[in-house]
């Protein structure tokens, strides 16, 4: 069924903006055409804009959907900082705003409903408690980080210090930013590589994101080194090609990050324009972890193999 557009904005939504990161990894893709369905399959017009990494380019799409008066807008943010003008002339618009996934530093402000994204700290925590029992709270850790700035980086750094601090000889040698991509990840683990013996004397290797891992695990080979027996990997996302390297034993663990966000976010929405003001601040969702055991059970799944 397609949704009427009435002038008031008690109405349901039909016409919602999308400011999008980008289309940095598997996950990112998944996300977006998660959410192109689900408005579909709604009726809603959606607009979507994808910002190539950059701010500047989701907060021009931004002012572009409060200029042409969209009913709502959703906000997946490339980083925490800067978002508050522009969240402010959406205020003065009356339109509301979601924030999906990564956070934006106006959270007391009231400067957007509700932010639907997972708890990117207890992934971080889920990930190094894997790690600890692997290796009995014994290992030199090589640490690929996100985008600098992102909530899903600071997030998940945050947790899994948080669960290695507790084991003295458990120790994140080197740390670099790999931008969440599978081209950087490899450029970055190459370096780290190096500047390590040729990683004879690292256990394991920490990463944001499955992308990064995967660039990861072939700047391993090159190396000389077996990811996933040489050198443990774990991860965060849970996209079909971690999943195969995972089968294939060149990884070892990861936390699934859910991209279907776009039902829970169009919920909120349409429930706002009909009047509901009961609008929880966070709306969260947590994967599980996952290992070799099920990797080739869960690649089919995702790949529709």
């Amino acid at each position: 069924m397609v949704l009427v557009l009435c002038a008031s904005h008690s109405a349901l939504a039909t016409t919602i903006g999308f400011s999008q990161v980008g289309s940095e990894s598997g996950w990112r893709t998944s996300f977006s055409e998660s959410v192109k369905a689900e408005a579909k399959k709604r009726g809603i017009e959606l607009k979507f804009s994808d910002a190539q990494q950059k701010q500047e380019n989701q907060i021009k799409a931004v002012r572009s959907f409060i200029a042409q008066g969209v009913d709502a807008i959703m906000i997946a943010p490339v980083v925490e900082t800067g978002w508050k003008p522009v969240l402010r002339e959406a205020k003065r618009a009356r339109i509301p705003v979601v924030i999906l996934d990564r956070n934006v530093d106006a959270s007391g402000d009231g400067l957007f409903l509700t932010r639907i994204a997972s708890d990117f700290v207890e992934e971080g925590r889920r990930a190094a408690r894997w790690l600890m029992d692997e290796t009995d709270g014994n290992c030199r850790i090589l640490e690929l980080q996100g985008t600098v700035g992102a909530t899903a980086a600071i997030d998940r750094m945050k947790g899994f210090n948080e669960v290695i601090a507790d084991f003295p000889d458990a120790t994140i040698v080197r740390s670099q930013t790999g931008e969440f991509t599978r081209t950087k990840g490899k450029e970055v683990m190459e370096a780290m590589l190096k500047a390590e013996n040729g990683g004879r004397d690292i256990c394991a290797l920490w990463s944001h994101n499955d992308e990064m891992a995967i660039g990861a695990i072939q700047a391993i080979k090159e190396a000389g080194l077996k990811p996933g027996t040489d050198m443990l990997v774990v991860s965060v996302d849970g996209v079909p090609d971690y999943f195969k390297a995972m089968a294939d034993g060149d990884a070892n663990a990861t936390v699934e990050l859910n991209p279907h966000l776009g039902a829970p976010a169009f919920d909120v929405i349409e429930a706002y324009l009909k009047g509901d003001r009961k609008v929880e601040k966070l709306i969260t969702t947590t994967g599980d972890l996952f290992t070799q055991a099920t990797a080739a059970e869960e690649y089919a799944k995702r790949a529709g193999k």
